[in-house]
């Protein structure tokens, strides 16, 4: 789903990125506000009174706000980066997001590397910068997609509320303001509720569905699935998106921007296999413990 998300909002192509933006946060809210007393009364998560523990704790809240602004930032450049025909863009982003989670575990948390993972990060900064001097600038998108995702994986990493909880924080964080966006463009006429065709409106109020579906799923997923093969399976949505941008979209896929793409996907090779060989031996030695 996350990998031809593309292809969902592409068909909107008349609305503002902004405004797409605003309305993933607000019909993400109105779904979530629906679903979740559903749920937390059918005894998820521990009920309401163990979530409202949390909600007392003014800590949780300023973590959530900086994570708010960290996704909102994401979805925006990513919906910039679809509707202007840079899909490419968007999968490069999610494909570095990893690296730049773990320069930030080394810059934030202490964390210490080896070899091959500086290797890998080392490889990803060339493919990154062969595509700078092939296209005559920065990806900023790619950048501004991996930085805001990777720092917003660090937020959440240190609180420990449900995957849809914490999603309903954010996006009543930004509910407010981005209410107040949508109804100045219904004001000014311009708003896509206004000037698309009935299917146009019905996939803008459908917004909240389709953000919060795969996160419902992938909530699901984690208490079932080792978490080595999650992160080994998150990488099947940039690579959809990138046969999407140059497949289906015909995105121009230049010398220099296939050769920065091996670059991180070398990168991404020797990264996963330094990473996960460890925790490979790990449960090899305890099995035979």
């Amino acid at each position: 789903m996350w990998g031809l998300f593309p292809i969902y909002w592409r068909q909107i192509e008349k609305a503002d990125s902004l405004e797409l933006a605003c309305h993933r946060i607000v019909w993400s809210f109105v779904s979530l506000g629906i679903l979740l007393p559903v749920l937390l009364r059918m005894g998820w998560w521990g009920g309401w009174r163990i979530v409202l523990q949390s909600l007392r704790d003014r800590r949780v809240w300023m973590l959530y706000t900086v994570a708010a602004v960290m996704i909102g930032i994401n979805w925006l450049a990513f919906l910039w980066a679809v509707n202007h025909g840079r899909v490419l863009e968007a999968s490069l982003g999610y494909y570095i997001t990893p690296l730049f989670n773990v320069l930030l575990g080394v810059v934030v948390l202490g964390e210490r590397l080896g070899t091959l993972q500086w290797t890998a990060v080392a490889i990803a900064t060339v493919g990154v910068g062969i595509m700078a001097v092939g296209s005559g600038g920065l990806p900023w998108v790619s950048l501004a997609m991996a930085a805001s995702f990777a720092t917003y994986g660090l937020v959440k990493k240190k609180v420990h509320l449900p995957v849809l909880i914490g999603l309903m924080m954010e996006v009543s964080i930004l509910f407010v303001p981005a209410a107040i966006y949508l109804g100045i463009r219904v004001n000014d006429g311009v708003s896509a509720l206004q000037f698309g065709s009935p299917l146009i409106t019905t996939m803008l109020l459908l917004a909240g569905v389709i953000t919060i579906s795969p996160l419902a799923l992938f909530a699901v997923a984690v208490k079932r699935v080792n978490l080595s093969l999650i992160g080994l399976l998150q990488y099947v949505g940039p690579t959809l998106q990138f046969l999407v941008g140059a497949v289906l979209y015909n995105e121009p896929l230049a010398a220099s921007r296939l050769t920065g793409f091996a670059f991180v996907w070398t990168a991404l090779i020797l990264f996963v296999a330094a990473t996960y060989r460890p925790i490979r031996r790990a449960k090899i030695s305890g099995a035979t413990v």
